[in-house]
């Protein structure tokens, strides 16, 4: 007769423990790699821009005004030049970036 799953989970972990090793390769034994870091800058980037579009599509959906009385709010701000070209940045880096890379993929 065969074993169960909580046998053969229990006899995998007592043979697991007694080889002293680890469970799976840990992050700090492998080296940091161009590639490496523009897939996962290509990830947060994605996740960022969706999410940067359904939160501006819901705000479109639900906020009592339309667009340009919130676009005059924050011109009555005055906002220096400084914030302002570090929020376009902010917008833009994300979009541009995972694009390129996309593009640089397929390629």
């Amino acid at each position: 007769m065969g074993t169960t799953a909580k046998e053969e989970m229990a006899r995998f972990w007592e043979k697991n423990t007694k080889s002293n090793r680890p469970l799976s390769p840990h992050i700090t034994i492998y080296k940091w790699s161009l590639p490496m870091a523009m897939s996962i800058t290509h990830r947060g980037t994605g996740v960022a821009l969706s999410l940067g579009v359904s939160l501006f599509s819901l705000a479109a959906l639900l906020l009592p005004e339309q667009f340009p009385h919130y676009l005059a709010m924050v011109k009555s701000l005055s906002l220096g030049p400084a914030l302002i070209y570090s929020a376009k940045f902010a917008l833009a880096f994300p979009f541009s970036y995972h694009t390129w890379n996309g593009v640089r993929h397929l390629v």
